[in-house]
Formats: structure tokens, C-alpha cells, sequence
């Protein structure tokens, strides 16, 4: 039987997600992070039910001096299409839109994502230290010498949407309770006991308004992400997730250079996506958004049109965000409560799949009206402090 075709048919294929995974993840002690992207890559090819040579493209950020390369050695992988984006939390998002594009195309026909650090196992053993910043090159020359830091850029993203439209400490914390209360449920999450608003409220001031609880944490694991072109689709193992549509945008670097705080670039990139997708807000069932803080949970809600800008603070706090709620958001927990090693983006679309193939287990599982599952979820990476959105639109 022929393999698929490395040209589209009537101009493009669709491409659909075939295979996902976890690698360990939460406290991993022993492992290097190159351990960890194998664990995750071997877990998610198995998921697809595909053998390993049907992969001809790879992507991977953040390790290794040539990245993708040393990754793509290190898996036994000699990948014809690559990708080494690195763009922050959104990388993720933004390499699922260029290999999607690349296998509709046919310059590609399997691309692999995958992902891994130890973070926290480095720090505990002191192999590395914690960073405030990106750097003191360039034009965060001018911001890096005064403490700038990239907490206190969401700070005071949050503190001048609370100006502006009267959002409250309480609506923020809203958002980490109801992260947590959705780990809740979740084995692999690191952080499982419920918290209160008032909890989130009295913790350590990290960086005004941000008390510890409103801030990611600090976790080590990798996740894999395996897209393949229609023509694969017959031979895997599950039912395909389908790429409906994606968009990516980037705005600024320097803070004095957003135009206003209170907008992310989520508002361009959802904005592109669901016009690829030919589905709106409505239409969608569950969204995974990146949380490195809570403001940014809130805000990213109202630019991907969830709800008007500047009523992200009562749309949250109604207990919608729950797995039961009316827009199920970060239902394995987040980077709030889940995990964050590090650019945690595709995380946001192995958690999609899974809710979207009902495999999110018992008690976790979300499901609509009549107990059918979720057809339409929304994954949103965000990058720097605001400055790069990726958004990809998933269907059944």
C-alpha cells in the first residue's frame, strides 16, 4: 500500500493531532531534561499507534546548543522539516501553526513537538539559579538595570486593568482557586489541596498585587505532541483532533513600547484563528490558556472574546472556569497548580486532545449537555510578558 502523498490534494490537507503524552512530571529528581523529551516522544508516538518512521519533521526549543538538532540526534530522528522557534510560553502554539502549515502543504507529513526541563531539580541541586529577567542586551537595556522584572510587568499589567476597569484582588484570586480546584481531580498535578480566595490573598507578596498563590509554579516534566497529515489519520490508534484553524502575532519587547497594558496579543492572534477556523467563541467547549499569572488567565479571556474587555474580572469569578463551569479553563490544573517547567504551551494542547478524546479520567473528564464530550477547544500560548500569542483552534 502506498504511503501518503508529500503533495496537498486540491491544494491542502487537513492536518489532525494523532498522538500526545506526558513525561514525568511535578518533582523528577534523576532525569535530564534530554530523558524527559525522550519519555514523552516514545509515549506520544505510541499514543498514535504510528511507527517511528513516519516522522519527517521536528520541532523543539530551549535545550541544546543547536537546538532542534541535538534534540532530533539524541531521539535517533533525522528530520527533513525543523523548527526551532523560540518565542517563549507561545512557541508551542506558534510551531503547531507552522508545522500544520507545512503538512498541509506536503512539506511534511509527521511533525513531532516535544518538550522538557527540569527547572525545579536544577535549582533544588543547584546546578542552575532562578532568572528575573531575559537579559540586559539590547533594548531591555533599558529597563533590566532599574529591577524590572518580568513578574512585575504582569504586575503592573494587572494593577492598570484594575485602574481601568475596577477589576479586583479577589477576582484574581478567584482564578487560582478554581485552578487549583481543577488539579483537584488530576493525578499528575503537583499542587491538589484546595485553596481559598482568602488564602491566595494573605500569601507572600511577590510582586504587588501578586501574592505567591497568583504566581506559576515551579515544577520539572516534558510533553510530547505528534501532528500528522489526513492520509495518516486511517492508521492510528485514536480518533484524530483536527487543526481547525490557527494565528500568532507578536507586538513588543520594551514595556514602554505596548500600546496598552490591558491588551494582549491574543487579541490578534484568536481574532486570525478563529477566522481560519470558521467557528467563534461560542462555538468553543473548553480552553487551555496560559497562566504563568492569574492576570493573565483573565485578560487573554477577554481578547480571544470570551467576554467584553474589562469584564474578564466578573466573568471569572462566577466559578465558570471549573471543570463543571460554563467554560471549563486549565482543566488539568494549569501552570497554577498542574505543572510549569518552563515554556509550558504544549501542555495547553495535550491537555486539549485528551479532554476533547475523553481521556481525561474520572472526575476530570469534561462533558456537555446529555454527557457528550467536548468538539471544540481552544489552546492560547502566551510569551515574554505579553509580547507573543500563538492560538490554535481543535475539533473533533
Amino acid at each position: 500500500m502506498p504511503g501518503p502523498t508529500t503533495e496537498p490534494r486540491n491544494g491542502r490537507r487537513r492536518v489532525a493531532v494523532v498522538g500526545v503524552a506526558l513525561s514525568d512530571c511535578g518533582r523528577v529528581d534523576g532525569p535530564t531534561p534530554y530523558a524527559l523529551h525522550a519519555q514523552a516522544a516514545r509515549r506520544a508516538l505510541a499514543d498514535s499507534g504510528l511507527d517511528r518512521s513516519v516522522i519527517d519533521g521536528f520541532a523543539s526549543a530551549g535545550l541544546g546548543t543547536l537546538a532542534p538538532v541535538e534534540v532530533a540526534e539524541y531521539l535517533g530522528l533525522r528530520p527533513t522539516w525543523v523548527d526551532s522557534t523560540s518565542v517563549g510560553g507561545s512557541t508551542w502554539e506558534v510551531m503547531a501553526a507552522h508545522a500544520a502549515d507545512a503538512i498541509a502543504a506536503g512539506r511534511a507529513n509527521a511533525v513531532l513537538l516535544v518538550y522538557g526541563s527540569t527547572a525545579r531539580a536544577d535549582i533544588k541541586a543547584r546546578r542552575r539559579t532562578s532568572n528575573l529577567s531575559f537579559g540586559a542586551r539590547g533594548p531591555l537595556q533599558f529597563e533590566v538595570p532599574y529591577g524590572h522584572t518580568l513578574v512585575s510587568k504582569y504586575a503592573m499589567a494587572a494593577r492598570r486593568h484594575m485602574h481601568e476597569y475596577g477589576t479586583t484582588l479577589e477576582q484574581l484570586a478567584s482564578v487560582a482557586v478554581q485552578a487549583r480546584a481543577n488539579a483537584a481531580a488530576n493525578p499528575d498535578a503537583m499542587f491538589r489541596d484546595p485553596i481559598t480566595v482568602d488564602e491566595v490573598l494573605s500569601g507572600e507578596m511577590i510582586a504587588d498585587p501578586f501574592t505567591k498563590l497568583h504566581c506559576c509554579i515551579r515544577s520539572d516534566g516534558g510533553c510530547a505532541v505528534l501532528l500528522a497529515a489526513e492520509d495518516h489519520v486511517p492508521d492510528t490508534a485514536k480518533a484524530p483532533v483536527w487543526i481547525l484553524g490557527s494565528g500568532t502575532s507578536v507586538s513588543h519587547t520594551t514595556m514602554s513600547e505596548w500600546e496598552d497594558f490591558t491588551v494582549s496579543p491574543a487579541a490578534v492572534s484568536g481574532r486570525i484563528a478563529f477566522e481560519r477556523a470558521g467557528v467563534t467563541p461560542a462555538d468553543v467547549d473548553i480552553a487551555q490558556i496560559y497562566d504563568a499569572f492569574t492576570y493573565m488567565t483573565l485578560v487573554t479571556l477577554e481578547d480571544l472574546g470570551f467576554c467584553a474587555k474589562g469584564e474578564g474580572g466578573a466573568f471569572v469569578e462566577k466559578g465558570r472556569l471549573l471543570r463543571d463551569g460554563e467554560l471549563p479553563v486549565n482543566t488539568d490544573g494549569g501552570g497554577l497548580s498542574a505543572c510549569h517547567p518552563g515554556m509550558r504551551g504544549l501542555f495547553l494542547l495535550v491537555e486539549a486532545v485528551r479532554q476533547l478524546r475523553g481521556e481525561a479520567g474520572p472526575g476530570r473528564q469534561v462533558t456537555k449537555r446529555g454527557g457528550r464530550l467536548p468538539e471544540v477547544a481552544v489552546a492560547s500560548g502566551t510569551g515574554g510578558w505579553f509580547c507573543s500569542s500563538g492560538t490554535v483552534i481543535l475539533g473533533r
